[in-house]
């Protein structure tokens, strides 16, 4: 049975408005957009669960930080201020901002990674492994064969198998420069990382010698559902919990974008100081002095503010309660849902509920255009389009063991009545699913393909292979 939605602990201020559109205006935008979700116009969109980067509404603590910025080029008091909340929340020894995740794992990788490195993490998610790959290393997931099965019902199916891991380390642990973990795990259901396995990950690490880098996008929500979930932690802050995760850590690639609540900027942490020092002329010439990071002050001051706000106890209750109302009410329908629910989004099966679509012809996209078409909501899909790659070692085709959709819901954005718009589209969906077409791609980039790619539908019978599709 449905829970009752979380009460919103906090008021209106500042609204924005949506524009109503038909099924026949949607019809047209998606054909100009060649049925990518990602090409369609915002105006043409009513509730946007495409990402909750960067997409979240701002406090007036944090537009009163804007104010405060300070935007000069070299020590600016808004650097101070972050460099103080960021050494409370995380720890590390160094940091540097950058202008969100992608360049801090751009950073990261082009000083550690070389041809043939192969780099284990839970899940990577799509921009992280597309740094790997992009220098020609090997990004390899390592979760347990119960997180892969969305009815499974475990606590914290983010966590990385360590017992595949630490065979992998002893095959190949002269290619191996780092270990990683995602938390939450988005690419794997949005599911958390257990202190638990952080801690084996940790001694697996020290064991093998080798760094360990959290990719941290979202480590507000694995911290408060450790809280929730975990023995021994229910008497912990949130903040309390996160800085134990970070301990565990050598350093951390963040996009404050999603647990910062702000719409641009990103750290990357670290402990050593020769790595720090090779990071910060990275970022010299590709960001921006170490004091901004190609970040304006005010992006830092409101950042700070965020970080604040975004490991509160109260607000991560509403949060993750909200993604649990939608996971419930989508899930009474009739809606296969991957769970448990996570901290940021609700992730729909879209393979099992058109399983007359194969993966060849991209179920999950299928599902995220025709709710589009439904209702004009707007998801993303986490599948084959955005997941699949020519392995740079054997040459085969990698794919994701399963096709999902991500409803992503942004941070103090929606209300009740904007996600009932979402469970009532997907009634509408699922009680013609039968009907719902497969897709082809008619023309992609080498990598990070979803963004930019055209689509068109598949014709009866035509036979698509998947693997002829990665072809650059």
């Amino acid at each position: 049975m449905t829970r009752k939605h979380p009460f919103e602990p906090f008021r209106i201020k500042s609204i924005e408005n949506l524009r109503i559109t038909n099924r026949a205006e949607r019809e047209v935008a998606l054909k100009e957009a060649n049925f990518n979700i990602f090409k369609i116009q915002a105006e043409d969109v009513m509730v946007d669960l495409l990402t909750d980067s960067g997409t979240g509404a701002m406090s007036s603590e944090q537009w009163a930080s804007l104010m405060r910025g300070d935007e000069s080029y070299a020590g600016s008091r808004s650097f101070d201020r972050l460099e103080r909340v960021v050494d409370e929340i995380f720890g590390f020894k160094h940091f540097l901002p950058t202008h969100q995740g992608r360049a801090s794992e751009g950073i990261l990788m082009s000083l550690l990674v070389k041809p043939g490195n192969l780099i284990p993490n839970n899940t990577h998610f799509d921009t992280t492994a597309a740094h790997v790959l992009a220098r020609e290393g090997i990004p390899e997931n390592l979760l347990h064969d119960y997180s892969k099965n969305p009815s499974y019902d475990h606590p914290f199916k983010g966590n990385i198998n360590l017992d595949a891991l630490r065979q992998v380390l002893e095959k190949n642990t002269d290619m191996i420069p780092f270990c990683m973990i995602t938390v939450t795990n988005n690419a794997g259901g949005g599911q958390p990382v257990s202190l638990a396995n952080l801690e084996g990950l940790r001694k697996l690490c020290d064991e093998f010698s080798k760094p360990l880098f959290i990719d941290a996008c979202r480590f507000a929500e694995n911290a408060y559902l450790i809280q929730q979930r975990e023995d021994g932690y229910s008497h912990m802050s949130v903040r309390e919990i996160a800085r134990k995760m970070f301990s565990l850590a050598d350093g951390a690639t963040f996009s404050a974008k999603k647990d910062a609540i702000v719409n641009i900027g990103g750290l990357l942490l670290m402990n050593d100081k020769e790595l720090y020092e090779n990071a910060r002329n990275e970022l010299i010439m590709h960001e921006g002095f170490p004091t901004y990071g190609g970040l304006a002050g005010r992006d830092l001051d409101a950042m700070a503010t965020g970080l604040r706000e975004g490991t509160e106890d109260d607000y991560l209750s509403y949060r993750t309660s909200q993604v649990a109302w939608l996971f419930d009410s989508l899930k009474d329908i009739g809606v296969p849902v991957f769970g448990p629910p996570g901290g940021h989004a609700v992730y729909v099966d879209a393979g099992s509920l058109l399983d007359h679509i194969p993966q060849s012809e991209f179920p999950a996209q299928s599902l995220a255009v025709e709710l589009y078409l439904e209702g004009g909501v707007r998801a993303v899909e986490i599948g084959s389009v955005m997941l699949s790659f020519i392995s740079p070692e054997t040459g085969e085709l990698v794919t994701p063991p399963l096709e999902l959709i991500r409803l992503a819901i942004p941070r103090r954005t929606y209300t009740e009545s904007h996600l009932q718009h979402v469970v009532d589209s997907f009634k509408a969906v699922v009680e013609r699913k039968e009907s719902l077409r497969g897709l082809k791609i008619t023309k992609q980039p080498r990598l990070l393909r979803h963004f930019t790619c055209d689509f068109d539908w598949v014709e009866n019978n035509e036979g698509i292979e998947l693997s002829s599709l990665l072809s650059s």
